[in-house]
């Protein structure tokens, strides 16, 4: 089970990291915020969670660590505003840019080729 938590993490971590370097603003957007998940998900996975366990000492035998809990808590509201912020963000710069592209300028688009003419006509 461990194997797979890790491999979705990972798989998490990979995909936010290729939609964080496209050239749009949206798929930035959905990158960093896989990203953010990713984190979420190590730091909880970090406080090494027991089944019928409590937080806090002295309830039972054993306990799981409430720090990566609080962490992880604070860091899904952290990356709630910083999405809402980098949205504003990305729609105030499609409105004075005119297009959507993080640095603002459109990609040059490729020159057309002409057919080559052979040497009997």
């Amino acid at each position: 089970m461990e194997g797979l938590y890790a491999f979705c993490v990972g798989l998490l971590t990979a995909c936010g990291i290729f939609l964080a370097l496209r050239g749009r603003t949206f798929p930035v957007v959905v990158g960093l915020t896989l990203l953010s998940y990713a984190v979420n998900l190590f730091l909880f996975a970090s406080g090494r969670l027991k089944l019928n366990a409590a937080a806090v000492l002295g309830q039972s035998e054993q306990y799981s660590d409430p720090l990566p809990q609080a962490l992880v808590l604070t860091a899904i509201v952290i990356g709630f505003a910083m999405t809402a912020f980098v949205v504003i963000l990305a729609m105030r710069a499609r409105a004075d840019l005119g297009n959507d592209h993080v640095d603002g300028r459109l990609p040059e688009a490729p020159k057309p080729r002409l057919p080559r003419r052979t040497g009997g006509q």
